[in-house]
C-alpha cells in the first residue's frame, strides 16, 4: 500500500517536472522567435537609416564637404550589412557620427533624418532586451542540464553608437 502511493507521488513530480521543462521549453522558443523578429526589424531600420542618409547627401542640401562624408559613411553601412557583426557595428556607428557631424538640427531634412535614429535607437534596444531575455534563460540550469534549447544559436545584442 505504501509503495503504490510512493509511485503515485514519483509519477506526480514527474509529471510536475516534465509539466514545467516542456513550458520552459516552449518559452526559450517563443523568444528565440522574437530575437528573429526584433533583428530583422533592426535590418530593417538600419537598411532605411542608411539609404535616408544616402538621399539627404545627394540631394544638394548640404556643403561637399559633409555631403561626401555623409555618403561615404552610408555606403560603407549599407556595404557592412553582410559582413561580420563587429564590422557592421563599426560601419553603422561611423554613420551615426556622420549624421552628427553634418548637423542635423537646423535643416529642413533633420526632422525626418532625426525620426530614421530615433527608430533605430528604438529597435535596438527592443532587440537587446530580448536578447537578455533569452540568454538568462539560456542560462538557467534546468535549460543547460536538459539541452532544452537545441541547436538555437546564442543570441548576441548589437553594440552601436547610437546616440542613445
Amino acid at each position: 500500500m505504501e509503495i503504490s502511493w510512493l509511485l503515485i507521488a514519483i509519477g506526480a513530480v514527474l509529471l510536475l517536472f516534465g509539466a514545467y521543462a516542456s513550458w520552459t521549453a516552449g518559452r526559450l522558443d517563443r523568444l528565440h522567435a522574437r530575437v528573429d523578429l526584433a533583428r530583422a526589424t533592426l535590418e530593417k531600420e538600419l537598411a532605411q537609416r542608411s539609404a535616408l542618409a544616402a538621399e539627404v547627401a545627394g540631394a544638394a542640401v548640404l556643403d561637399p564637404a559633409s555631403a561626401l562624408l555623409l555618403l561615404d559613411a552610408a555606403h560603407h553601412a549599407r556595404a557592412a550589412s553582410l559582413a561580420a557583426i563587429e564590422v557592421r557595428e563599426q560601419a553603422e556607428s561611423a554613420l551615426t557620427r556622420a549624421i552628427h557631424a553634418v548637423g542635423t538640427d537646423t535643416e529642413p531634412w533633420a526632422g525626418e533624418l532625426n525620426l530614421a535614429m530615433r527608430r533605430v535607437q528604438l529597435a535596438r534596444r527592443f532587440h537587446n532586451d530580448v536578447v537578455v531575455s533569452t540568454r538568462d534563460l539560456r542560462h538557467r540550469r534546468l535549460v543547460t542540464w536538459f539541452r532544452l534549447a537545441g541547436r538555437a544559436p546564442m543570441p548576441t545584442t548589437i553594440e552601436l553608437e547610437d546616440g542613445s
